[in-house]
């Protein structure tokens, strides 16, 4: 086999890197299923817990805003058995720089019959976590809520996948 090699502007020479071959990929027998399936479990894994670097705490994938997803994910639909936060009715959470709260959110129907007490509820909630200064809760009708909203956890859980 003879070197390859590439010609600068100045006249000198320099090795092309080699090229790969598929002769040079492991055979699909040397790495078993289930040694892949691990490997790739492994890298996932890894994927997953990683946090954002460098994310100021109210920020989304921030401590604190991620402190307030989670007291929304405790809070459940009485007739629903999901959470708040998987259901879709949770629009947007913002942390403002002096750790004032606003939750945006909706409802199944502007009839539900927790319209009263649930803002209620999910302001008391937030407001009782370390570090919240004040909360607010907004409702909103629009968009409405329609059950595209729910992460793919709750649509398992009422058995709509």
């Amino acid at each position: 086999m003879t070197e390859q090699t590439a010609t600068k502007d100045e006249g000198d020479t320099m090795k092309k890197p080699p090229r790969a071959r598929v002769s040079d990929a492991p055979l699909p027998d040397e790495e078993t299923a289930g040694a892949k399936l691990e490997r790739k479990r492994d890298y996932l894994d890894g994927f997953l817990a990683k946090k954002p670097e460098n994310v100021p705490t109210g920020d989304p994938g921030g401590e604190l805003h991620q402190t307030v997803i989670d007291a929304l994910k405790e809070i459940y639909d009485p007739e629903i058995p999901v959470n708040i936060y998987d259901l879709g009715l949770i629009y947007n959470v913002e942390v403002a720089d002096d750790v004032d709260v606003v939750v945006t959110m909706t409802l199944t129907t502007p009839n539900c019959p927790v319209a009263e007490t649930m803002p209620q509820e999910i302001e008391m909630r937030v407001m009782g976590l370390p570090g919240v200064r004040d909360a607010e809760v907004v409702i909103t009708w629009d968009p409405p809520w329609d059950p595209s909203k729910m992460s793919d956890e709750a649509r398992l859980e009422l058995g709509m996948l």
